[in-house]
Parts: structure tokens; C-alpha cells; sequence
């Protein structure tokens, strides 16, 4: 039998963001199968509860607890993880899923609001909620963050531009945080993910009936699917990545490399 102990995430606990569906939770299933402990957590408290005992019944134990959570405010940020310590203990693992694109368009076009949303919530969150649990893991010198971008960040676009940058600026966060804390054995990387089967991306995989458009676009000529994440956020959590951080990693079925 091969040995994949370097998967085992077996007594960790894990807080992830805009975990209740789509991507969010998929990376939340996988690390629960792992072995982990998961913090589901969204705006609605209800759905993360429904999440969470989902999870629970395909684990077989109880591995997801829900705690909502709007991160577009630091107070309740902060109470993410105060519950989290309360209920789970010190946080081991960081992922940063949630974000926002109220806006869709040609940049001269868009909003103040709708720019300071994007930034708000796509980047100064995740750099508030790094910053409440970092204390965590470096009083074990042990941790790991994952920070959802995306594969716009690597090239332009015509109609998603504040969003793309907001992606970018999490490249950013990524390398510095992954400076400032490689010598405590923290890592953090980002994941890139590109056109995915979610709620969130609905408009560019949906046409107006709902019916799942063609997807010759597409390197693979099909969308992702939100479950082929399980396993790559086990990796990067996992001691199976115990030497790479500061880097995008890209899953998006060749798009940026082949276009």
C-alpha cells in the first residue's frame, strides 16, 4: 500500500471563507476527508449549517462546524476566529476563498462603490484575517495560508478589470506574507483557479435559460468542476507542500499556458 501519510490532515484545524458552496466548499471536503477539522463559513448562517452537516454526514464524524461570517467587516472577521478558537483550539490552516465582482464591464464604467468593494473585500480582507490568525501559527512556527486569486490575474480583461486586479494585488499579499513569515515555517500560497461550474462564475458558463454553454473556449473544451479542487487544497495545506510557498498555483485546465 503506498504510504500517504503527507496527505493526513488528521488534528488540524482549518478556517475557510466563502466556504458554503462552490470552490469554497469543495476545498472544505476535501480537507475534511483529509482528516481535518473545517470552519464552514459565509454570509448565511443557515447555509453554512447545512454545509457543515453535509460535510459531516460524508465524513462520518463531525468535521465541519459553520460560523458566518460577512467578510467585508473586521469585527465579524475577528469573530470568526475567536469562535473558531473557542470551539476547535488554534487555527493550523488559512484559506481565503471569499470574494466579490458586483461589476461587470469596461473599466471607465464602473462605480467608486463598486471598485472600493472589489479591493475591500477581494484584498483588505484577506489581510485582515492573515493578520488575526498568524499569531496562531507562529507560536507553533507551523501553518499554512491559501489565498484564492485567480487566473485573471495573469492576463487583461475588457469586461472583469477591477476584479482581475484585485486578483493580482492577492499575488502580492501572497509573496510578502510568504517572506515575512517563511522563517517561522509558515507558508502561504495562492490558487488560481479558471472558469469553474460555480453560482459565482454562473454568467460566463450559463447562457440566459440557464443551459450550460459550449465550452470551446476552453483548453480541455469543458468548464471545471468544483469538486477537482478536493485534492489540490489538501496539497497545498498538506506537508506534501511543506517546501512551497509564495507561489500561484494555476488550475484552470491550461488556460493561461496554452492560450
Amino acid at each position: 500500500m503506498p504510504d500517504l501519510s503527507m496527505f493526513d490532515m488528521t488534528g488540524k484545524v482549518a478556517v475557510l471563507t466563502g466556504s458554503s458552496i462552490g470552490m469554497g466548499r469543495a476545498l472544505a471536503e476535501g480537507l475534511a476527508l483529509a482528516g481535518a477539522k473545517v470552519v464552514i463559513s459565509s454570509r448565511k448562517e443557515d447555509v453554512c449549517e447545512q454545509t457543515a452537516a453535509e460535510i459531516n454526514a460524508m465524513t462520518g464524524e463531525e468535521s465541519a462546524i459553520a460560523i458566518a461570517c460577512n467578510i467585508g467587516y473586521k469585527e465579524q472577521l475577528q469573530n470568526l476566529v475567536d469562535e473558531t478558537h473557542a470551539r476547535l483550539g488554534p487555527i493550523d490552516i488559512l484559506v481565503c476563498n471569499a470574494g466579490v465582482n458586483p461589476f461587470y464591464g469596461p473599466s471607465s464604467e464602473i462605480p467608486d462603490s463598486a471598485f472600493d468593494k472589489t479591493l475591500a473585500s477581494n484584498v483588505k480582507s484577506n489581510h485582515w484575517l492573515c493578520h488575526m490568525v498568524l499569531p496562531d501559527m507562529v507560536a507553533k512556527k507551523d501553518g499554512t495560508i491559501i489565498v484564492t486569486s485567480s487566473n485573471g490575474a495573469f492576463s487583461a480583461s475588457t469586461v472583469l478589470g477591477a476584479y482581475a486586479i484585485s486578483k493580482a494585488a492577492d499575488l502580492a499579499l501572497v509573496r510578502n506574507l510568504a517572506a515575512e513569515y517563511g522563517p517561522h515555517n509558515i507558508r502561504v500560497n495562492a490558487l488560481c483557479p479558471g472558469l469553474f461550474k460555480t453560482k459565482f462564475a454562473a454568467a460566463l458558463w450559463q447562457d440566459a435559460d440557464g443551459n450550460e454553454i459550449p465550452a470551446d473556449g476552453q483548453t480541455m473544451r469543458r468548464f471545471g468542476d468544483p469538486e477537482e479542487l478536493r485534492g489540490v487544497g489538501v496539497f497545498l495545506a498538506s506537508k506534501a507542500a511543506s517546501y512551497m510557498t509564495g507561489q500561484a498555483l494555476t488550475i484552470d485546465g491550461g488556460q493561461v499556458m496554452c492560450r
